[in-house]
């Protein structure tokens, strides 16, 4: 199987990481089948919980290998991660006020916080199938550091990252009342975007490697807008709000410890 794998084209080495990588996403989604009736208590612990994860990956899995990928490429890291984080935090802003102004701000509110949460983890997953496909593309020009072992590696760490990413988004969609479904399928879409990067990233790798630090710091903006401007204050309406905030540093800690372990 592995001398298989080493042999074929690079590209579809790529292509085969991030289909793992979103079949663990959509792994995460399904958890939310588990749920038989909402309880508002839990889902407002499970959107805490979705805070901390995206808290956690916005530094650890985001903001971090930009600033790291950046140096190594020689380029400024300060100003790629400043102006990544700053552009990503404006987008969503911008585009938060376009929904509020949509219809003569008839959209609805758990609408709105939907959408945004649905961008916000796809956009975190765009630049990460990216470096998958970087990974696995650099194989064909022998760059520094650049080993099949070490694509795998980065692979199936994503892999494992992406299953409380994948509930982060089923679960407060459940919450707004969702189906079960639904829920799921939006959850597990959100990582479905992996693949489609993985190949454009591992085909375009020498031009792409210099975008990939501004990516993952403009993910990481976008994740904490969302975070700050809906997840937490919407958990916070819950009664129990000593208890949500501390679903939202177990979910910090459980992100933190997988980026770390996989690291």
């Amino acid at each position: 199987m592995i001398e298989w794998f080493s042999n074929i084209p690079h590209v579809f080495q790529a292509l085969i990481a991030t289909l793992f990588t979103w079949s663990i996403t959509a792994l995460g989604a399904s958890l939310v089948f588990l749920t038989k009736k909402i309880n508002k208590t839990f889902m407002d612990g499970m959107l805490g919980f979705a805070a901390g994860v995206m808290i956690a990956a916005s530094f650890w899995s985001l903001i971090m290998p930009g600033i790291v990928m950046a140096s190594s490429l020689k380029l400024n890291s300060l100003l790629i991660a400043t102006a990544g984080f700053i552009s990503g935090g404006l987008f969503l802003f911008i585009s938060d006020n376009i929904y509020k102004g949509y219809d003569n701000n008839k959209v609805e509110d758990g609408f709105r916080r939907s959408m945004m949460l649905i961008v916000s983890i796809t956009l975190h997953n765009i630049p990460e199938g990216m470096a998958v496909g970087v990974a696995f593309g650099s194989l064909a020009y022998g760059l520094e550091g650049a080993t099949l072992a070490s694509a795998i590696t980065l692979a199936i760490g994503i892999g494992l990252q992406n299953f409380p990413e994948g509930s982060a988004v089923s679960f407060p969609l459940r919450r707004e009342g969702y189906s079960r479904f639904k829920s799921f399928m939006y959850g597990q879409l959100s990582g479905l975007v992996e693949p489609i990067a993985g190949v454009i990233g591992a085909l375009l790798v020498l031009k792409i490697r210099y975008l990939l630090p501004l990516l993952l710091c403009f993910a990481a903006g976008c994740m904490i807008y969302v975070v700050i401007e809906e997840l937490v204050p919407e958990s916070q309406t819950n009664e129990k709000k000593d208890l949500m905030a501390l679903f939202t540093i177990i979910g910090f800690e459980v992100m933190m410890i997988m980026d770390i372990a996989l690291g």
